[in-house]
């Protein structure tokens, strides 16, 4: 067994694991492996202050796009009353404009109306005087049928006027 390789082999692993105890090794590799362990933490400890840095972030972005979207349905119902109201308004005021137009057509029509009996009387009168001097001068003869002609006709246009 002394002359087997393996037992050589043994041997030396017992005495190399032997030299790495007394001087220190193991608590070399464990503080490594501490200290690597207290990084992970603190990178695990940093992503999970990120994590709710980031949902806080994200929590925040999402009510500023509710209030967002509630302030433009705001607007969009604000516009759409304004233009109504506008639309209502412009048809009244339309509605007005049409009323008063109406209104200045009558009223001119009237006028024309009275302005085209007023020249029918006159122009009747005129003709009846002119029919009735006529009539007159066939019938009266002399100075008083000029007389009578005149002051006639004088009268009667007082009459028809």
């Amino acid at each position: 067994m002394i002359y087997e390789a393996e037992f050589w082999v043994a041997v030396a692993f017992v005495l190399l694991v032997l030299a790495l105890l007394k001087l220190g090794a193991h608590k070399t590799v464990t503080g490594a492996l501490d200290d690597r362990g207290r990084r992970v933490q603190a990178e695990l400890d940093e992503a999970r202050k990120l994590r709710s840095e980031a949902e806080a972030l994200l929590a925040e972005y999402q009510r500023r796009r509710q209030e967002a979207e509630r302030e433009a349905a705001e607007i969009v119902a604000n516009a759409k009353a304004e233009g109504e109201r506008l639309q209502a308004e412009g048809k009244a005021k339309v509605e007005e404009f049409v009323t008063r137009r109406t209104k200045m057509a009558e009223t001119k029509i009237a006028q024309a109306e009275a302005q085209a009996i007023a020249e029918v009387k006159s122009a009747a009168a005129d003709a009846a005087v002119a029919a009735a001097e006529a009539l007159l001068t066939d019938t009266v003869k002399g100075k008083l049928a000029a007389q009578l002609v005149s002051d006639g006709i004088k009268g009667l246009a007082a009459k028809l006027n």
